[in-house]
């Protein structure tokens, strides 16, 4: 079983933290490295269940199916994974269901790669479209204050909310070059 990273950023730890003490325990995600604290610690809690997608709209279905079961979840996804979500999250609408979901952002900061940059601008006006309320964290020292906003208002209030994690927030992808 794998161990949470001791060196994670603050911010990530802050993420998982929330999480932890507001109940969930179901964590959906397609593997993505923003979301690599927050995956690994669910991976090691005995009382988080982690389940891989092979893509992100399930993940949408198996939140509102963890509602229906009386438990909390959450979806990890990138920017890009939005983009494959926008018809399943006509189910959060038709049957109200509270929904939260952590968007780890691409085609932000410094991103070089040309595939990310078009669903990266796109995102949160297809979040607002489909009736998600979204929020945006773009500095380390907010995020414990956002995230446990959005995630209030999903599982007090029932809505339906997405917290966008800047590509600034989450550092400039480096590769090397030839």
């Amino acid at each position: 079983m794998s161990q949470p990273s001791a060196t994670a950023p603050a911010w990530q730890e802050a993420v998982f933290k929330v999480l932890k003490q507001g109940g969930v325990r179901q964590i959906a995600y397609v593997p993505d490295a923003g979301h690599s604290h927050a995956i690994r610690s669910a991976i090691a809690d005995p009382d988080i269940e982690d389940i891989v997608l092979t893509t992100e709209e399930e993940g949408v279905a198996l939140t509102c199916g963890a509602w229906l079961g009386g438990q909390r979840a959450v979806l990890l996804m990138q920017s890009s994974g939005v983009g494959n979500c926008v018809n399943m999250f006509s189910l959060l609408q038709a049957a109200d269901f509270p929904f939260f979901t952590l968007v780890t952002m691409r085609g932000e900061y410094a991103e070089f790669n040309p595939w990310q940059g078009p669903m990266g601008k796109a995102t949160q006006a297809a979040l607002e479209l489909m009736g998600i309320h979204v929020l945006r964290v773009s500095h380390p020292d907010e995020t414990e204050e956002i995230v446990s906003a959005g995630f209030d208002a999903a599982f007090e209030a029932g809505e339906k909310v997405a917290v966008l994690l800047s590509q600034n927030l989450i550092g400039r992808k480096k590769w090397e070059r030839n």
